[in-house]
């Protein structure tokens, strides 16, 4: 009788770099974000911002690389919390004092720092309410959403499309500060964002799904001067035009049960 034959074990070589791709592109997310800074305070506001697109792009493959490899850890978890507030939340801060609130004294730094809170308590929240929230589905207004719209206004500001046709949109000190202010109260608000979503070829939805990635990536490579500061900004506003929408929904839906419900009482009694 022969003994079955065993699968040949995997080689530790192998395993070791598949647990460890997530943390490399972890890691590689703060090198973006440090690098960002640097650039700030030299002055270098442009490559500052894509930089931080940078980091921004290799947070997203972290997460994907460790859910395809089914390598998700606590670590892994907590260790990209920790990165994406240098990234997301400390460098777009910094990139912005320094190109519009170096001057303004303590009220400059003061607003940054209330983005900065802003970012560090939607990433905690996250941590938190990991497998809480409904699927494909952010509870607040993602901190690299909101860092990434603060590291490309600069680079949207110089191009024709700024200056020309999207004139309205040329922010001043007083409409960064409310700019910023606004994405701060988007990140610990309860307004559901959504993920990006899955790609598929045997459904609608999976069809749409790859039209729009497609259609950002397309815009993001040709021309992400001109296109990824508004649609960052055209994210934000989805979110808040849905609460909104779904608010006046769910108060007409409780005004007509409770008519419903007195009319119902009303009869009862005449009976």
């Amino acid at each position: 009788m022969t003994a079955p034959i065993q699968p040949a074990p995997k080689p530790r070589g192998v395993r070791r770099v598949v647990f460890v791709a997530p943390s490399a592109f972890t890691l590689g997310n703060l090198f973006f974000g440090i690098w960002a800074i640097v650039s700030a305070t030299r002055g270098n506001f442009l490559w500052a911002g894509w930089f931080i697109v940078f980091a921004g792009i290799l947070d997203t493959f972290d997460g994907r690389v460790a859910r395809l490899s089914r390598t998700s850890t606590r670590f892994g978890a907590e260790l990209d919390s920790l990165v994406d507030i240098v990234s997301f939340g400390v460098a777009p801060a910094l990139v912005m004092y320094f190109l519009e609130f170096q001057a303004a004294g303590r009220f400059g730094w003061v607003v940054c720092y209330i983005y900065i809170v802003a970012a560090a308590l939607r990433l905690a929240r996250f941590n938190v309410m990991v497998g809480s929230t409904p699927s494909g589905w952010f509870t607040g207004l993602p901190s690299p959403a909101a860092g990434i719209s603060l590291a490309t206004w600069y680079p949207f500001s110089q191009t024709e499309v700024s200056r020309n046709a999207l004139a309205w949109l040329d922010l001043q000190h007083q409409e960064i500060v409310l700019l910023m202010i606004l994405l701060s109260v988007l990140m610990v608000s309860s307004v559901k964002y959504p993920k990006w979503p899955r790609i598929g070829f045997r459904s609608a939805r999976g069809l749409i799904a790859l039209v729009l990635h497609i259609v950002i990536i397309g815009g993001a490579i040709l021309v992400p001067s001109s296109f990824l500061f508004p649609f960052c900004i055209g994210y934000a506003a989805f979110g808040v035009l849905r609460f909104a929408l779904y608010s006046v929904l769910e108060r007409q839906d409780r005004l007509a049960l409770r008519s419903a419900e007195s009319s119902h009482t009303m009869e009862d009694h005449s009976r």
